[in-house]
């Protein structure tokens, strides 16, 4: 993997750390939404620094435009996507978009814009340049008009459609005449209006808010896809930590001017699209996905409610997290980035986060401890029933064993490394330990696990 467009993210990311205080966790967040085209909601009361973050981490992004909103029942669909243009229906009329858009008529523009100027320095001979330039211009545009004829056009110009980021606070305030509006936005990245459908090129979109609607309320459960549309979610907090406050105080009391001077850390448009080009590059093993599914089981047994959707749409996250951390292959680790992803209400994010750690921090550890618990448990069985006939209780233990052997197998197989290994090479002589003292108790010839299994295969 070529490190040069990731480090260039990460010094993106360290700038901004520079700027805010005990905001690492969003901050990774908006570099994740922004590699993987996902949404992306935060939870926390006013002045916490949410939407100054997005502004300092979209400044360092040359040539994105944003677009930011505060969100009303009186916001309209004009104010977030733009208007109709009403010059484009009028017969014989060009609307102004066309014009800038054409190459060729911007050309005659500035020939015209040329005779213009000689002829106004008294150059007489210019006279009859200026009407043919003029004329030839006007039987042009007339064309224009007649090919774009009753076809209407939005204009969306500094608005939701025109911009690369978009931050819209307080999103469910908006008025339920806009909600489809938007779910569309948000989902699809496209906009229709009059029959005309407008692609929408932002990267990803975001919102804050101080609470989360009812979803239990008849009149709040609208609003429901349009909270499930933000994939990644994060919690802020006011700074805890004094000298972090402190910190950023002077920060804000130092000289006027000082470090106005704009981004340092710079990542363009492009660049940013060669970023998201490699993060899907980056594989997702089977055994990741195998401990993914873990988790989804996990979580559920837990009564925290994961999607079909959530579930089969996990990997670009961890993606992004591996390439982030420099790798090109997704590990276990990487996954505990989903606690932002997974949760639904703000109650869940212990749950998951605990369950992510511990079955993803060390996943091979947790799999081998489940494995030595199952082999003590069955070799204890296998000492209370000492009245049973010995060759009944060693036939029990030995098919127990037996599983057990083939997962520790596949386990060793699937290592990716000599530590990994001895992880396991340490439980296989745990079990092949346990078998030898069964094996004695009960006068029983002992022979290795690997001997068996190689009977019971063939």
């Amino acid at each position: 993997m070529d490190h040069t467009l990731r480090n260039k993210m990460l010094s993106r990311m360290e700038e901004v750390r520079g700027q805010v205080a005990e905001r690492d966790e969003l901050i990774e967040v908006i570099a994740i939404a922004l590699l993987t085209r996902k949404n992306v909601f935060i939870l926390g009361d006013t002045g916490q620094a949410k939407s100054y973050a997005i502004n300092l981490f979209r400044a360092g992004i040359t040539g994105a435009k944003q677009f930011e909103r505060l969100m009303s029942k009186q916001t309209d669909e004009e104010a977030l996507f733009g208007r109709l243009d009403l010059s484009s229906l009028v017969p014989g009329n060009v609307p102004a978009e066309v014009l800038e858009g054409d190459n060729c008529y911007q050309e005659m523009c500035r020939e015209l814009e040329k005779q213009i100027a000689q002829y106004r320095r008294g150059d007489a001979a210019s006279s009859q340049q200026l009407e043919l330039a003029a004329a030839e211009m006007e039987r042009y545009r007339k064309a224009l008009a007649e090919l774009h004829a009753g076809e209407p056009r939005m204009i969306t110009k500094g608005k939701l459609p025109d911009s690369h980021i978009v931050f819209l606070d307080e999103i469910f305030k908006a008025a339920d005449g806009i909600l489809n509006s938007l779910l569309t936005a948000l989902n699809e990245r496209r906009y229709t209006n009059e029959g005309k459908t407008i692609h929408i090129p932002t990267i990803s979109f975001f919102s804050a808010s101080n609470e989360i609607p009812n979803f239990s309320s008849p009149e709040e459960k609208i609003l429901k896809p349009l909270y499930d549309r933000f994939e990644l979610k994060v919690v802020t907090e006011y700074v805890e930590n004094r000298d972090a406050r402190l910190a950023i105080l002077e920060q804000k009391q130092s000289a006027p001017g000082a470090g106005s001077g704009g981004p340092m850390a710079v990542i363009t448009l492009s660049e940013l699209t060669a970023m998201q080009d490699e993060v899907r590059q980056v594989e997702v093993p089977q055994s990741v996905n195998e401990l993914m599914d873990d988790v989804l089981c996990a979580l559920r047994g837990k009564g925290i409610h994961v999607s079909d959707r959530k579930y089969f749409g996990y990997a670009p996250i961890a993606q992004a997290k591996a390439w982030l951390e420099g790798r090109d292959v997704v590990e276990p680790a990487d996954l505990i980035t989903l606690r932002h992803y997974l949760w639904t209400l703000p109650g869940e994010r212990a749950v998951i986060q605990s369950t992510l750690e511990h079955m993803c921090a060390d996943p091979l550890k947790d799999r081998l401890d489940s494995i030595l618990a199952a082999a003590r448990e069955a070799y204890e069985e296998f000492e209370s029933n000492g009245s049973a006939m010995p060759a009944r209780r060693i036939g029990k233990l030995r098919d127990e064993f037996l599983v057990l052997y083939e997962a520790l197998s596949k386990a060793r197989n699937d290592a990716q490394n000599d530590s990994e290994r001895q992880k396991v090479d340490a439980c296989l002589e745990g079990l092949e330990s346990y078998s030898q003292s069964a094996h004695a108790a009960t006068s029983f010839s002992y022979a290795p696990l690997e001997e068996l299994y190689a009977l019971k295969a063939g």
